[in-house]
């Protein structure tokens, strides 16, 4: 993960403009670069050296009066580099980002960011016109927020919203699947919109996941730096990390956490790392463990959700614990399939029409919840995310089959993505086919009902009541809630409008009494997490 801060400015001083880029130094600290341009625009880069180590790496590019930042991954760079030297392009490197100017000057910014396969964000400047332009992948997997400089009302854009709300007004996400030209937003790319449902065959069906999920896998597999993997045992970061397994000549290495009085996550993740014969590491935490990081997570997250919260806090830890005892830089993760495939509570869908408006609900939505989770536990260590599942192709094809064939009707949840692999070998069918919790619940029970505890401790019954008058808009409904947002308005203050709501599942379905978005409140946890 690098960091990046642009301020389309030339009244701030440097001194506050480098105050503000300090504040995203953990996304990247191999290499810092601040560059003022004649338009008196400031480019400040935090690097994390993952594609060609060397300065010729460096950020932001500069070609032809054109300068660029890229927070990202380019998986078809080698295919787009080759077509550009036929248009005379030189390259000084092997970074992937270097493709992305002269893809500029080609084909302009609409037609660029239809051609990559990739993660990314990026501010690009031509200074012969005096045009910005911005972008952001579809998925959001890349961060990415803009708002406009106090004093001049110019656009400004940073990796993380904490760089900004010092010296601009009006800090918002940049919309995933957008581009920013003229002085405006275009959308490029809704993952959520399917043009055409695919109905196939179950056996054709389950070739094109099993295909397109494995190459999803390996074209991550490409980086310059150390990799390792989050396994929790579950179904889909058990699918990535045999896959990866599969393709490469050493073993894996795999990480998993779990509480020190009653993880869940462990002896799953055991089981499977024991079958690839990886190099695993099991990581125990504690309560104290849990309760210190709170208000460091709720500072990098920037939200006040309380299942990203909850869910982040093991993430953070096993993250913390990586970047202190190994060298590695990358992690594959295994985020995004659920919105796809289907949550426990999605079970209760009562109609394939419904469960494709939530399937696309939840996947437009994916970048204020889990895929923000993986960005930030990561870069908050000086790690990056990779995350297979939201390949373009896999996703798009995923959407794509007709609804009716995900609904739970076999017995099993994602009965789809687990039939796909199924008599395989990849991975025994038991572990394909066992029920698996949440992540929050699965690191141990005991880690949310410390949460709950320490709140209920802090707060009465009269000052949750007092909430809605407190805070009006997403007003917190617990005093676990209520203690998310008070450390998030700390940090924060009137900016709760980064996420449109608490996640929560869909009380239409799961009925209005459900108050909690934890699995094991609903009717069908059964033996999850057990």
């Amino acid at each position: 993960m690098c960091g990046f801060l642009f301020m389309g400015t030339s009244d701030l001083a440097i001194a506050e403009f480098k105050a503000n880029l300090q504040l995203i130094e953990h996304r990247g600290p191999d290499d810092q670069q601040h560059v003022r341009d004649t338009l008196g625009n400031d480019f400040g880069f935090h690097r994390l050296s993952i594609m060609d180590l060397s300065v010729c790496g460096r950020q932001p590019f500069g070609l032809n009066g054109k300068r660029l930042m890229c927070n990202g991954e380019i998986y078809n760079f080698i295919i787009l580099r080759k077509f550009l030297e036929t248009q005379g392009y030189e390259f000084a490197g092997n970074s992937d980002c270097e493709v992305l100017i002269p893809l500029f000057e080609t084909q302009g910014i609409e037609n660029m960011v239809k051609m990559l396969d990739a993660e990314f964000a990026f501010v690009l400047v031509d200074e012969n016109t005096g045009e910005t332009f911005a972008a952001r992948d579809p998925f959001g997997i890349r961060p990415m927020f803009y708002g406009y400089a106090k004093e001049t009302g110019k656009i400004c854009f940073a990796s993380e919203a904490k760089a900004l709300v010092k010296s601009c007004r009006e800090v918002s996400p940049f919309p995933p699947g957008y581009y920013y030209a003229n002085d405006e937003f275009y959308v490029y790319h809704d993952i959520s919109a399917v043009k055409q449902m695919v109905e196939e065959p179950l056996a054709e069906i389950s070739g094109h996941i099993r295909r397109k999920l494995e190459r999803a896998v390996k074209k991550r597999l490409h980086a310059d730096a150390p990799m390792g993997y989050l396994l929790s045992g579950g179904l889909d970061s058990s699918l990535v990390c045999a896959i990866a397994a599969r393709e490469l000549e050493q073993p894996i290495k795999t990480f998993a956490i779990g509480m020190e009085t009653d993880p869940i996550d462990l002896k799953y993740a055991r089981e499977v790392a024991d079958f690839l014969r990886t190099d695993h590491t099991e990581v125990l935490m504690t309560k104290d463990d849990v309760l210190g990081a709170l208000r460091d997570v709720i500072w990098h997250l920037e939200t006040w959700d309380i299942t990203t919260i909850r869910a982040s806090i093991g993430m953070y830890l096993i993250c913390k614990y990586i970047r202190e005892n190994t060298d590695l830089k990358v992690l594959m993760t295994g985020e995004v399939s659920d919105e796809m495939f289907g949550y426990k509570y999605t079970d209760f869908a009562p109609n394939a029409n419904e469960f494709q408006n939530e399937a696309s609900k939840r996947v437009h939505e994916l970048y204020m919840y889990d895929v923000l989770r993986a960005d930030r536990c990561l870069a908050a260590h000086s790690l990056e995310a990779r995350v297979p599942f939201a390949d373009l192709d896999f996703a798009n094809y995923v959407m794509s089959i007709n609804p009716q064939r995900k609904l739970n009707t076999y017995g099993k949840g994602k009965y789809l993505l687990r039939h796909a692999f199924e008599g395989t070998e990849l991975l025994p069918d038991e572990i394909l086919f066992r029920e698996k919790a949440a992540f929050s619940d699965a690191v141990g029970h005991s880690m949310v009902d410390y949460l709950k505890e320490f709140a209920e401790n802090k707060y009465t019954d009269e000052e949750l009541a007092a909430a809605k008058e407190k805070y009006p808009s997403h007003t917190p409904f617990t005093k676990e809630s209520l203690l998310y947002r008070d450390i998030f308005e700390e940090f924060y203050p009137g900016y709760d409008g980064w996420i449109v709501d608490f996640w929560m599942p869909n009380s239409k379905w799961v009925g209005e009494e459900v108050k909690d978005p934890s699995a094991r409140v609903l009717s069908n946890y059964g033996d999850s997490g057990k």
